[in-house]
């Protein structure tokens, strides 16, 4: 039952995931963080089975870090995009697929914000705004409608606040808390965001 979404805007990237564990028709807990920095500027959501996300986040998190200290610089966004798949596409070739769903947000200096869209099947796609899970069928009429390129941090957050509205609305499962993120120039950090 997870969810994931994020949007690009101006010099920035918005993201959000509910911070809900369930499985079957139990929640476990109410305080789960689906999101992993990779680097200063960059941060993945993961959505899927706990055991594969937190599995596969820590395994992309560290050698991240240690390509960065080996090189003696961090991956663009658009590298770590490309290695996060190519990993997921091993996987799934080799030793058993991971069968996490992911969402890359990160801001690099020359090019700027940008943002990518991973399944579990290791296809990749740079997207102006993405979500996954259950929440997603419900939020990407509610973005293709409000969404618009260059938006400032406070049109990002009233689409966001749409988005949430709409999930609390019309989805039968209760997706009550989100942990809201920024990546911007400046690195990650986490924001405020009134939820209905």
């Amino acid at each position: 039952m997870d969810f994931l979404i994020a949007l690009v805007g101006k010099d920035f990237v918005l993201t959000a995931a509910d911070s809900a564990s369930a499985r079957s028709i139990m929640r476990m807990k109410s305080d789960m963080d689906k999101m992993i920095p990779l680097s200063s500027h960059a941060l993945m959501l993961l959505a899927g089975p706990v055991g594969d996300c937190s599995n596969f986040g820590d395994y992309i998190q560290a050698n991240l870090k240690l390509q960065a200290l080996t090189n003696g610089f961090e991956a663009s966004t658009h590298a770590t995009a490309n290695y996060v798949r190519k990993n997921i596409a091993d996987a799934l070739r080799s030793r058993g697929a991971y069968q996490v769903n992911s969402l890359i947000a990160g801001v690099d200096e020359q090019d700027g914000p940008s943002l990518y869209y991973l399944d579990y099947l290791g296809t990749m796609v740079k997207v102006p705004y993405g979500a996954h899970g259950y929440g997603s069928f419900f939020t990407f009429a509610t973005l293709d409608h409000h969404y618009r390129e260059g938006m400032s941090l406070e049109e990002a957050t009233d689409v966001l606040k749409k988005c949430f509205l709409e999930i609390k609305t019309r989805f039968l499962m209760n997706l009550d808390s989100f942990k809201v993120r920024v990546v911007d120039a400046d690195g990650i950090r986490e924001v405020e965001v009134a939820q209905p």
